[in-house]
């Protein structure tokens, strides 16, 4: 089973934006969101797409199953995600011995920004770079599949 363990957290800084490396923008159109999985459809700088199913979080950890389809067919699944569509521009940036993930999102979320750091083990030790602030992994208000239901920034 593939897994995914990974931390959330809010930006108090630009700072990381000297950090980046690469960027790229993500469309994710959410096809269920219940409390037993989510399906997401997500189209990375409309070239490639990949469906993913997410089973519910066991502490950091949640299984994670992701699979490449065609672009033609991921565009007809956003069509059927309507409404519940996030977009943002993805920026990595290396920090310590993870790559980090800071989502600017765009539309109806805009002045939301996020970093995530996807971990190896629940036990991994994650340098915290000077940018990041509080930290949200368990506030669901900042988990995407939420997001694509709630317009807005969360307070």
């Amino acid at each position: 089973m593939a897994e995914e363990i990974e931390r959330k957290f809010l930006l108090k800084s630009d700072a990381w934006k000297s950090a980046v490396t690469s960027s790229a923008r993500l469309q994710q159109g959410y096809l269920s969101t219940s409390a037993k999985a989510t399906v997401r459809i997500r189209i990375f700088d409309d070239t490639r797409a990949v469906l993913t199913l997410k089973g519910k979080a066991t502490g950091l950890t949640r299984p994670e199953f992701e699979y490449e389809v065609p672009l033609a067919d991921a565009r007809e699944m956003m069509a059927l995600s309507s409404p519940n569509i996030v977009e943002k521009r993805r920026h990595k940036a290396p920090f310590g011995n993870h790559v980090w993930e800071i989502d600017v999102f765009e539309g109806l979320h805009e002045g939301l920004v996020l970093a995530e750091v996807e971990m190896s083990s629940e036990r991994d030790e994650v340098a915290i770079p000077d940018w990041i602030g509080r930290e949200v992994t368990d506030d669901d208000r900042y988990a995407n599949a939420s997001l694509s239901r709630t317009p807005g920034v969360p307070q």
